[in-house]
């Protein structure tokens, strides 16, 4: 097919890729209707009566988001099969989350994670963890709404900004009208047009390319499958290590600790229903990560006598996939649009999430704590507010992203630059008892500016490609810019090796202050604390006796 043909969307990929957001919003319509007489507190955990199942198929689709559709396969593309290894973090994170995490959160009955911090150390630290939640978030966000907006927008022609706002208005829309229940029901529902898409292009791509047996044969030849490279050098891209050992840092900082993972579990009805979602889930996320590694392969072979981006028929690698889309299923009306209804499920899911979590703690970690008195009409309102005020900050961030680089490696930089040291925190409190307020304190401070120091870092000055190694291209030594030796070592680390350095910096600051210290506070004693934080201090402790 010509290139003048491959950005052509026709009618019924238009409608295809409209139904998804006509059913998305009718979810929405529908728990609002459903739930209208329920109380504020349904609307943000709904009701803590949800099942395992589609709270599992939830978690999967938030957090495969299009970062996962798009990038992914590109990745691969480029860099080879050793993706699939995170599938062993995703193992190790599912598995610490569930034994580890959610027993401590589920059974002390808090709404917010922060609330945690202030129980167990000061309102300070609370304080602190929310604002930089809702940084990171309200990033991650726009990363993950404009890279695929622009992504499909140069390829397909699919208008850009009309993308952007209509994501951000229908997210808001079934968010605001009907809370966690409309976000899991919808993601569930995203979540089965995400393996749908997968599948098409899938089988579609594998017979285009001669058959399964051809489709390995070349990415084999082409060194796309050398996938075990245990090269311990914290400097190199994607090795087992930085994938297995970092990316568990970075996934359990998503997972162990987010507010948006942790509100869904806390949803369920029971907590073995909590755990159940986890590894359902888990499940879900390793069908999702073959089917996008796959897709990369047999990308590979499709054009491994032509690249497109090297003939500059793409101007970045994250609009291979997109292109590889039109080139396969562009005679076939309708499945370009279920392709780009399946990589916008993903950031619809994502974008929810992000948006029911952020009304969550900014309600309860900020306005609660100021309007102690609000009544259950009040209090929906308010939550319902916030929820567009949330989508509105997203949605007008998106722009800021263009300026982030490839979307999985800009995605997950975030992810570690601010869930490294939060996960730090969080293990201070769970696993160190001895651990004060100014350890925590102090080594939140310690484990934020390491941590954005190497990521801010690595922004300014790229890794060089004998780092990055992408398979394509071939490094070379007459590079005209000076480079400093923090550049090329602390700056060129691993970007999956930031949540491990923000965790480490921050575990070890908290215990060296808090040994300093004592058993100093930092922001008064517990005698401030209210009856119903005593009791819910209460729970936590005999939680962690429990657990630990």
């Amino acid at each position: 097919m010509d290139d003048e043909q491959l950005g052509t969307f026709v009618s019924w990929d238009y409608v295809v890729f409209a139904c998804l957001f006509v059913v998305s919003s009718g979810i929405g319509v529908f728990f609002a209707v459903k739930e209208r007489k329920n109380p504020s507190s349904e609307f943000l955990v709904g009701g803590r009566q949800m099942t395992c199942g589609p709270v599992a198929l939830s978690l999967t689709a938030s957090f495969m988001s299009a970062v996962t559709v798009l990038g992914a396969p590109s990745d691969v593309y480029r860099f080879g099969g050793s993706f699939v290894l995170f599938g062993v973090a995703y193992t190790f994170v599912v598995i610490a989350t569930a034994e580890l995490f959610v027993p401590v959160f589920y059974r002390s009955g808090i709404t917010s994670t922060y609330e945690y911090l202030e129980i167990r150390f000061c309102k300070g630290v609370r304080m602190a963890a929310t604002l930089i939640y809702i940084l990171q978030t309200i990033l991650y966000t726009g990363v993950v709404v404009f890279a695929p907006a622009l992504a499909l927008n140069q390829v397909t022609g699919f208008n850009l900004w009309g993308s952007i706002f209509a994501t951000g208005i229908v997210c808001t829309f079934y968010c605001t009208l009907g809370g966690l229940k409309a976000v899991v029901w919808t993601d569930a529902f995203q979540m089965v047009v995400m393996v749908v898409g997968f599948m098409t292009v899938l089988v579609q791509g594998t017979r285009k390319t001669g058959g399964a047996a051809s489709v390995w044969e070349v990415a084999k030849n082409g060194n796309r499958l050398d996938i075990f490279d245990f090269d311990p050098d914290p400097l190199r891209r994607h090795t087992f290590w930085t994938i297995s050992v970092g990316g568990t840092f970075t996934w359990l900082g998503i997972y162990g600790v987010n507010q948006s993972t942790i509100q869904r579990c806390i949803s369920c009805k029971t907590e073995t229903h909590a755990k159940l979602a986890l590894y359902f889930n888990l499940l879900g996320l390793l069908v999702i990560l073959v089917c996008a590694v796959f897709s990369g392969l047999i990308m590979y072979a499709f054009y491994a006598n032509c690249d497109p981006w090297t003939a500059q028929s793409v101007t970045a690698p994250d609009q291979l996939m997109p292109y590889f889309v039109m080139e396969i299923l562009g005679d076939y009306p309708g499945l370009p649009g279920l392709f780009v209804a399946c990589a916008f499920s993903g950031t619809l899911s994502t974008v929810a999430a992000s948006i029911n979590a952020l009304a969550t703690v900014t309600y309860e970690d900020f306005v609660k704590q100021c309007c102690t008195n609000l009544s259950n009409k009040a209090s929906g309102w308010i939550s319902k507010g916030l929820c567009i005020v949330f989508g509105v900050a997203c949605t007008t961030m998106a722009i800021a992203a263009s300026y982030m680089g490839g979307v999985v490696q800009a995605a997950l930089s975030i992810h570690g630059m601010c869930g490294g040291p939060m996960l730090g925190l969080f293990s201070l409190g769970i696993i160190f008892p001895w651990t004060n307020s100014m350890g925590a304190a102090g080594g939140l401070i310690v484990g934020i500016a390491l941590s954005f120091w190497a990521g801010v870092g690595a922004f300014i000055y790229p890794a060089l490609d004998i780092n990055s190694r992408p398979l394509s291209l071939r490094y070379c030594n007459s590079s005209v810019f000076h480079r400093s030796s923090l550049a090329d070592h602390w700056y060129s680390m691993s970007y999956l090796y930031y949540s491990a350095v923000g965790f480490l910096a921050t575990v070890t600051a908290g215990l060296l202050i808090s040994f300093i210290t004592g058993t100093l506070c930092c922001c008064g004693s517990s005698t401030l604390l209210s009856s119903h934080d005593l009791s819910v201090s209460a729970k936590v402790q005999h939680t962690l006796s429990v657990c630990l």
